[in-house]
């Protein structure tokens, strides 16, 4: 059976992480996603992390390449909108209304467009047109005043948080409750996605308490940012373990383990009230084994204690194995690649893997066909540069 979106068709003009990544879901889901890539933007070969990106995002899209400071780019924009009635774009405020691809435009076209604009502050407010990154946004949002150690200040995280969580999965959500309202009413809409306001909103927990009237979130102050033993502890060997026993009859669990191999005396009634001693006595024991045998220890142990793995364990854990988590996609002549797979699983279809993300413009030809051109009017396209 075809994907849950096999009957939406958008055009992708957007870059870097935010919107590729948020289209890439779309597509995996079986919709048809056409990424409009500009002319000459071909990916550097030696740049390996610049191929590897391009064939994950990119992944289950056509690609046709533009030069959108061309009028005639912009009328082959306007005509594809007729077939593709969804956009996400993530240009500055301003960009496409300049190009003259804004969303009053082509909603004139086609009125049933749902076009999706993802930014770092937003189509309003003072820094709409300020340049950021995703530490930016997550500094804007508050979310690095709490999130760090009181030695070091805040700490960067390894993953793009406001791209991806603020950025990404808010444009997907978005855009498909837009659909959703399109198929009740049949008119489209626009949809202005902020990723410093999805980073806001992910203060869900010490964010609501504060505006209730509860104290400023601080670094290690909480339960759950190091202010208490729910935390990481090295081991004998340089390497971690993840403690997240805050339940009692885990945190019971953790004690009888705690016990075994270390002089610890802590009372588990105390376990809401002694919150540094707690956390001295696991960092002294956790650090008087190795990480394998800790690994050994907690195996059989269901205490919501697991070990910090590398990418490449995580990548070959079975646990993430059984969900499927790393798949092949298919690549050129018969070749598959390996990539992290969808996240989502439906009962009623599996992911269409259809292929890794391609070169620039390596549809181009074919599109504009479909779109109705001649083969005339592509090798002028092509020779004047409009096209590649």
């Amino acid at each position: 059976m075809s994907g849950p979106l096999s009957s939406l068709k958008m055009l992708d003009f957007s870059t870097l992480l935010p919107g590729p990544y948020a289209t890439m879901m779309l597509a995996d889901m079986g919709a048809d996603i056409l990424w409009v890539d500009a002319v000459k933007s071909d990916i550097d070969k030696e740049d390996t992390r610049a191929v590897f990106m391009r064939e994950y995002l990119g992944r289950s899209k056509r690609s046709i390449a533009l030069d959108l400071k061309r009028p005639e780019a912009i009328t082959i924009v306007k005509r594809l909108v007729n077939e593709y009635d969804i956009i996400v774009e993530q240009f500055r405020p301003g960009v496409m209304e300049r190009l003259g691809l804004d969303y009053k435009t082509i909603c004139k076209i086609q009125p049933r467009i749902i076009y999706c604009s993802i930014t770092g502050y937003g189509q309003t407010g003072p820094y709409k047109d300020r340049a950021g990154h995703d530490i930016n946004y997550l500094a804007t949002a508050g979310v690095s005043s709490h999130s760090g150690r009181k030695e070091n200040g805040p700490i960067l995280s390894g993953v793009q948080i406001a791209d991806v969580a603020g950025g990404s999965l808010h444009a997907v959500a978005g855009i498909l409750a837009a659909v959703i309202q399109r198929i009740q009413t049949g008119e489209g809409q626009y949809l202005d996605i902020s990723m410093t306001d999805g980073s806001f909103a992910l203060n869900s927990i010490h964010g609501a308490e504060y505006l209730s009237g509860g104290s400023e979130p601080k670094l290690e102050s909480t339960i759950l940012n190091g202010g208490s033993y729910y935390d990481y502890y090295e081991t004998k060997d340089g390497r971690y373990f993840s403690v997240g026993s805050l339940e009692p009859k885990f945190f019971l669990q953790l004690l009888q383990v705690m016990k075994k191999y270390g002089n610890v005396e802590i009372d588990p009634d105390s376990q809401l009230n002694n919150q540094k001693d707690i956390k001295s006595q696991l960092s002294k024991t956790f650090k008087k084994k190795n990480y394998d045998d800790w690994c050994t220890t907690f195996s059989e142990i269901d205490a919501c204690v697991e070990p910090v793995l590398t990418f490449s364990e995580a990548a070959q854990h079975s646990q993430l194995n059984a969900r499927k988590m790393i798949v092949d996609v298919p690549a050129d002549n018969g070749i598959y690649k390996k990539q992290i797979g969808n996240p989502l699983k439906f009962s009623l279809s599996e992911t269409d893997y259809r292929h890794i993300g391609v070169p620039p413009g390596a549809h181009s030809k074919e599109i504009l066909l479909e779109i109705g051109f001649t083969e005339s009017e592509l090798k002028i396209l092509f020779d004047q540069g409009v096209v590649s």
